[in-house]
């Protein structure tokens, strides 16, 4: 259930979270051409730029008869998609093409379409504007089946260096090939952890199934998903925007590769998760993120979805734990230590002693997440979270854990309900270990 206080809107969006965004890094953002030109700089894999036309003059003089394949003719300064001709492939009639909805075209079509574009009718404002040409995307197996008419996409939203939010955008026929909510597709949100498609959204509506073949939007995986979100990151420190969104294609042979950034995203992201982007961009908010790769573990320590683990375990056999267990924890060097827990699903998250994290090292820079504020019986106090690896019942679980003082009770470590998906507690325990406590 989302709750109403967690959602943002348009007016906490700009007040908030828009006004990090500088006047420059707008206009990085809204440019195509200089985006690209950041991303080569930075060595972010893009689709290839294969012609850019200012003028009539070029748009008349460039060579279309030369273009093979598919290939993408879009506005510069365009936005909401608008603009955008995907031509899927060229097919032997001389200077014919087959768009992504099926049409086919001519040279003549493709020319028409690119003065359009310089003389701005896709731009802001009608102001003129350049028509780009850059390779198209192949589509990557696992969404073949998935895509109608043209390229899924995945949408992340970055904010301190944290990729916080994430949707699969798929197109339909009514989006004519276009991974655009408001045209059409459908959105499906993403968990952060896993890169596990969880609910979806349609036409504003929230729904459990594809509306054409009747399959469960839930349980589709993301292919490269720790390079998806690290690349994000990566986007963000490279460009300087505060908070944007990222949107990647899934290339067969390349892998993710970043199509464009929006400096303004939509928030239908929120339905496709049905979660709320506040609390998540309050989360992360002002902590101190200085590589890619702890903005992705951190993501994928603070957002995991217990929607998608249900998806990841329902297929595995359940596994009983007692109440007061064993774990296997993975310390900073050397084997894996037993460590006697206490299993409580009275508590959200795991936690560990201070005592014992230090004598593991894990308390050493790269296995610190963040610091937190935490209410307690004594009042505010601020805890470290900390990456750990545990084993439980055979089962690897990689998660977060708060860092407390637990010098003064008998269990060092204690195992919250969010990292038990998949596991059966017995509240009971047998009368040998019953003996041992009495």
């Amino acid at each position: 259930m989302v709750r109403l206080e967690d959602i943002l809107g348009i007016n906490a969006r700009s007040a908030d979270f828009l006004i990090l965004n500088s006047k420059r890094a707008r206009k990085r953002a809204d440019d195509k051409l200089l985006t690209k030109r950041i991303l080569r700089r930075k060595k972010i894999p893009h689709p290839s730029l294969w012609g850019v036309l200012k003028n009539h003059r070029k748009v008349n003089a460039f060579e279309w008869e030369k273009l093979r394949g598919g290939f993408v003719v879009k506005p510069v300064k365009g936005f909401g998609g608008q603009g955008i001709l995907l031509a899927r492939k060229s097919i032997k009639e001389p200077g014919k093409f087959i768009l992504a909805d099926g049409r086919k075209v001519g040279i003549e079509d493709l020319r028409l379409h690119a003065l359009d574009i310089v003389e701005g009718r896709f731009s802001h404002n009608n102001l003129p504007d350049k028509a780009m040409i850059e390779e198209r995307i192949k589509i990557h197996p696992s969404f073949k089946k998935l895509a109608v008419g043209g390229a899924p996409d995945v949408r992340v939203i970055v904010f301190n260096k944290v990729p916080v939010m994430a949707m699969l955008r798929l197109p339909t026929d009514e989006s004519a090939g276009k991974a655009n909510l408001h045209q059409g597709a459908i959105g499906l949100g993403i968990d952060m952890a896993t890169g596990i498609t969880t609910h979806a959204v349609y036409k504003n509506e929230n729904i459990k199934y594809f509306p054409d073949s009747g399959k469960k939007v839930n349980g589709i995986t993301i292919p490269h998903w720790d390079k998806i979100l690290k690349t994000a990151v990566q986007t963000q420190m490279a460009t300087r925007l505060g908070y944007l969104s990222v949107d990647f294609l899934i290339d067969a042979d390349k892998g993710p590769v970043v199509l464009e950034l929006n400096d303004q995203p939509g928030l239908s992201i929120q339905l496709a998760n049905m979660q709320g982007l506040k609390k998540r961009l309050e989360r992360v908010e002002g902590i101190s993120v200085d590589t890619a790769e702890k903005g992705m573990r951190i993501s994928k320590a603070l957002f995991a979805s217990e929607f998608a683990n249900r998806v990841k375990f329902d297929s595995q056999e359940k596994r009983v734990v007692k109440v007061f267990d064993v774990v296997r924890l993975k310390p900073h060097k050397g084997k894996r230590v037993v460590v006697d827990v206490k299993v409580d699903t009275g508590a959200y998250s795991t936690s560990i002693d201070k005592a014992l994290a230090e004598k593991l090292g894990l308390l050493l820079g790269e296995h610190v997440l963040l610091e937190r504020k935490f209410k307690s019986a004594l009042g505010e106090e601020i805890r470290k979270l900390i990456e750990v690896d545990i084993l439980l019942k055979g089962r690897r679980i990689k998660t977060c854990a708060s860092i407390t003082s637990r010098s003064h009770l008998q269990y060092q470590m204690i195992i919250g309900r969010r990292d038990l998906k998949g596991f059966v507690v017995d509240p009971l325990m047998d009368s040998e270990e019953l003996s041992k406590r009495i």
